[in-house]
């Protein structure tokens, strides 16, 4: 059956190549270059990736990163402490009460959604999955609050599965200043740097960028003069230096 699978994968992929214009086969090839030009650099700037989530568990990093949406990681930080020292396992979040979540994550802003979904999310890992993460992120989707950038960042950052490229909002940014994607929606970015990066650097792509997008090419003032990734830039959309 796996076989059957990844021949059924690469035939798609004959076939998605075969429908592509010379241009566009030209185009890709010049992205996958530029990509591993970023890529080097990158990890020249930043030799140490890591998810800014305080965690010391995959169900912890869960959490967290349900937490994180619309809301700075700090702020998460701050709160998730207190959290996981009440409750630091699915079954004793299962056997919370919403009021008390809700009070502990109520800075976070949506806190009566938030402490929800990983209440429920907690209850349906201890039910089905017996209080264990899902390696599978078709699996780990059904879980509530969780899509596919949560996953893959549980995946990826816990247990190094490259399951995809998390694409937030640093990713979005810069990948379209760099030329990566013309996207603006997140699942279709996700494809295309899925199909210009090597599978192996998926996850600290991620984690490289978004430092890079908090240190140097800041959303609303990047420096690009002192920017190491300039002359790989395309600078879409900004005004010329």
């Amino acid at each position: 059956m796996a076989n059957k699978k990844k021949s059924a994968k690469k035939a798609i992929a004959s076939e998605s190549a075969a429908t592509r214009s010379a241009e566009e086969q030209a185009s890709l090839q010049e992205r996958r270059a530029k990509s591993r030009s970023v890529i080097r650099t990158l990890k020249k700037l930043f030799p140490v990736a890591e998810c800014a989530l305080h965690h010391e568990s995959a169900f912890q990093l869960l959490v967290a990163t349900i937490l994180s949406a619309q809301c700075t990681d700090e702020r998460v930080n701050m709160a998730t402490p207190e959290l996981f020292r009440r409750y630091p396992d699915a079954l004793a979040l299962k056997n919370s009460s919403q009021a008390d979540v809700e009070k502990i994550v109520h800075p976070l802003g949506f806190f009566r959604a938030k402490a929800k979904n990983i209440r429920a999310m907690a209850a349906k890992l201890v039910d089905e999955f017996d209080g264990e993460i899902p390696l599978n992120i078709d699996q780990l989707t059904t879980l509530a609050g969780v899509g596919r950038k949560t996953a893959s960042v549980v995946l990826g950052t816990w247990f190094g599965i490259p399951s995809g490229v998390v694409v937030d909002t640093h990713v979005r940014r810069i990948s379209n200043l760099l030329g990566l994607t013309a996207s603006q929606n997140p699942e279709i970015i996700e494809r295309n740097l899925m199909e210009i990066l090597p599978q192996k650097e998926w996850i600290e792509y991620s984690h490289r960028i978004i430092y890079h997008g908090r240190k140097t090419c800041v959303a609303r003032r990047p420096n690009c003069t002192n920017c190491g990734l300039l002359k790989y830039c395309d600078r879409v959309g900004l005004e010329p230096l």
